[in-house]
């Protein structure tokens, strides 16, 4: 069975939910629920290519899926982006002193979101091919 559009849609309701995280402050999570969504959205990819991917790392989803599918440099270069919100935005221990909503910026979200739309778009084109 192809759940693909359903791993889709998840990963447009959690930009959406990325959003409320950016409009209210919490730019750390705002930045992991960008990659969450983005990674979400080429896992609806793998479904509907019929690959598995296992995993969190967004650019290594996308090399396994590179001879099937084409994927430019630029949009690999803002997943590997991406990649590095998976877990310091969450833990204190990603960095040597401070929590983690001390190191991610308006800017940083901002940028996330924007890719995590990017890149949710590129898996909206392939799927509705």
């Amino acid at each position: 069975m192809d759940r693909s559009r359903d791993w889709l849609r998840q990963a447009e309701r959690d930009l959406e939910e990325t959003k409320l995280s950016f409009r209210e402050g919490f730019y750390e999570w705002a930045c992991f629920l960008a990659q969450q969504s983005a990674e979400k959205a080429v896992k609806a990819i793998s479904e509907f290519e019929k690959m598995q991917s296992w995993g969190h790392v967004i650019s290594r989803i996308l090399k396994d899926l590179s001879p099937v599918i084409e994927v430019s440099s630029d949009i690999m270069d803002k997943a590997r982006i991406l990649d590095r919100y998976y877990i310091p935005t969450r833990y204190p221990n990603g960095f040597e002193s401070g929590a983690p909503m001390d190191y991610y910026t308006k800017k940083d979200a901002q940028e996330a979101i924007e890719y995590a739309e990017e890149l949710i778009k590129f898996a909206r084109q392939h799927i509705q091919r």
